[in-house]
């Protein structure tokens, strides 16, 4: 089995980590055609409101200089508001930065 090399999906040897009670999510692929079967263009896909956990911060930060605990976890399927997050690129992937509050369920 060939090993993935280490500069293959991101900057060589970069890890991204969110700060406080942010996540970073990579969104599932929009879908190329309708359910009756039309192929869709590029400029009529609606972008998926799903995706995967990649990172997550360290929580929010407490009035009493604790953190908050994630109710998510990387590798987590997450649904998430329209258009929360900022959309931006890292490496070869395009990837959303988001607060915790805009993910509204865990698929499971």
């Amino acid at each position: 089995m060939a090993k993935k090399s280490a500069c293959s999906g991101s900057p060589c040897g970069m890890k991204l980590q969110p700060l406080g009670d942010r996540v970073v999510v990579r969104r599932d692929e929009s879908e190329d055609r309708t359910a009756g079967g039309i192929y869709l263009p590029e400029s009529a896909k609606n972008k998926p409101a799903r995706g995967i956990i990649v990172s997550v911060g360290d929580g929010r930060l407490l009035d009493d200089g604790s953190r908050s605990k994630f109710s998510v976890k990387e590798g987590d399927r997450v649904i998430f508001l329209s258009y929360a997050g900022e959309e931006f690129k890292f490496g070869d992937n395009e990837l959303l930065l988001m607060r915790e509050g805009d993910i509204l369920a865990v698929v499971n």
